[in-house]
C-alpha cells in the first residue's frame, strides 16, 4: 500500500493484525483513508475497494499516499465487479465505509443515494456471504439512523430507526440490510457482523464539499467567512481517531466473539461535548488566528435537517472498553494542527502516521 508503512508502537491491538488481511471499502475517503493507514501501520495486509477520489480537490488519498492494490476501484452498484474484489482479496475483516456520504446531494439525487448506500452495501455483504475467508464485518452507517428526539435525547442503540431527508433514511435501510444478513446468512456461519453508528468526524485531511471543516479551511483560504446553512443545528462532533478506534475494537470483538458481539454500537462524544454547528466554527476559527469567521448562508436551498443529534456511547464503553481519547478541545486542536502544518508544506502522510501514533499513546 503505497509507501512503506512506519511503525507504530505501544498499541494494545497491535498483535491481532499484523499479517491480517483486510478490506477497507471507501479507502479512497477521508474516514476511510484514515483507517487504512491506522491497520496498515498495525501491520495489516490492507487492500481497498472504492472509486476514484473527487476531482478537482485535494485528497488524503493522494497527499498520503494510502494505496489499496491493483484493481481498486470499484462502484458498489457493479455487483459482479463487488464480488470479483472481495474474492481476490480474501479479507479476514471488512470495514464497510465507502457510501454516498452528503446530505445535500443525497436530497438532489434520493435514487442514487440508495442505490449506493442500499443496494451497495446488499452487494458487499452477498460478496462477503460468499467468500468463506471473512471472519468479521463492520458496517459502518451513522448518528442519523435514528428517528429524530423531539427533545434532544442521546440515542442508545435501541432507539427506533428512521430518518428526514433521503440521506439518513438510505443509512437506516443500511441498518435493516446488515440485520438480514446477520440474522439470516453471516451469523448461522459463524461470521461476525455489526454496524458502527458514528457522530460527525473532524480532522485533518478532509476535503469533501458540503462538510464544515473543509468548506472553513477553504473559507481561510479564500481570506472570507465561511456561510453556514444550519448554524445552530447540535451535533456530536469527535475526531476522526475516535470512532475509527471503536471499529477496530468491535472488529476485534467480532472476530473472538461473533455470535455474542453486540450487533450496533454507537460511538460518540462524552455527554456535554456535543455543541452547534456555530460554535465549533467559532472554535475553529480561534485556532486559525481568528479566521475566517462567519455567517449564515441565507440562499441555501432548504434540505430537512435534524435539529439536535447526540448519541449514547454506554453499550460501547461496557462492552468494547472504548472511550473518546480526546475532547472537542483537543478534537479542534488537532485538526488545525494537521492543516496548518500541511498548508506549510509538511508531508501529509508523516502528519497523519503522527497523529495516530500521538493517538495510541493515549489509550
Amino acid at each position: 500500500m503505497g509507501h512503506g508503512a512506519r511503525a507504530v508502537e505501544g498499541l494494545v491491538i497491535t498483535a491481532a493484525w499484523h499479517g491480517r488481511p483486510v478490506l477497507v471499502t471507501g479507502h479512497t475517503g477521508f474516514k476511510g483513508g484514515w483507517l487504512a493507514l491506522w491497520l496498515e501501520a498495525l501491520g495489516a495486509n490492507v487492500s481497498g475497494l472504492a472509486l476514484e477520489p473527487p476531482a478537482g480537490t485535494p485528497s488524503l488519498y493522494a497527499l498520503a499516499g494510502v494505496g489499496g492494490g491493483e484493481g481498486d476501484r470499484v462502484d458498489l452498484r457493479d455487483e459482479k465487479a463487488v464480488a470479483a474484489r472481495v474474492s481476490t482479496i480474501e479479507p479476514e475483516v471488512v470495514f464497510h465505509l465507502a457510501a454516498q456520504s452528503l446530505v445535500r446531494p443525497a436530497f438532489a439525487d434520493p435514487a442514487g443515494t440508495y442505490a449506493v448506500n442500499v443496494l451497495g452495501t446488499a452487494h458487499l455483504l452477498e460478496a462477503v456471504r460468499a467468500c468463506p475467508s471473512v471472519r468479521a464485518a463492520v458496517v459502518v452507517t451513522s448518528d442519523k439512523v435514528y428517528e429524530p428526539d423531539a427533545g434532544g435525547l442521546p440515542r442508545t442503540e435501541d432507539s427506533p430507526l428512521g430518518g428526514v431527508d433521503p440521506y439518513s433514511s438510505s443509512k437506516a435501510a443500511c441498518e435493516l440490510v446488515a440485520a438480514a444478513y446477520r440474522r439470516s446468512y453471516l451469523g448461522p456461519a459463524g461470521v461476525g457482523l455489526a454496524t458502527a453508528r458514528a457522530g460527525n468526524v473532524i480532522g485533518g485531511g478532509d476535503w469533501a464539499i458540503d462538510r464544515i471543516v473543509p468548506d472553513l479551511v477553504r473559507a481561510v483560504e479564500r481570506s472570507e467567512p465561511v456561510a453556514l446553512r444550519h448554524p445552530n443545528a447540535v451535533r456530536p462532533w469527535q475526531h476522526v481517531l475516535d470512532p475509527l478506534y471503536g471499529y477496530v475494537l468491535l472488529a476485534e470483538r467480532l472476530l473472538d466473539a461473533p455470535v455474542e458481539a453486540p450487533p450496533a454500537v454507537n460511538f460518540g462524544p462524552d455527554p456535554g461535548e456535543a455543541c452547534s454547528v456555530a460554535e465549533l466554527v467559532d472554535r475553529l476559527s480561534a485556532g486559525f488566528g481568528g479566521r475566517p469567521g462567519r455567517n449564515t448562508d441565507e440562499a441555501a436551498p432548504a434540505v430537512p435537517e435534524t435539529a439536535e443529534l447526540r448519541l449514547d456511547a454506554a453499550l460501547a464503553r461496557a462492552e468494547l472498553g472504548w472511550s473518546p481519547a480526546l475532547d472537542l478541545k483537543e478534537s479542534v486542536r488537532w485538526t488545525v494542527d494537521w492543516y496548518s502544518a500541511q498548508a506549510r508544506g509538511e508531508d501529509a502522510r508523516e502528519l497523519t502516521l503522527g497523529q495516530i501514533a500521538a493517538y495510541q499513546e493515549r489509550l
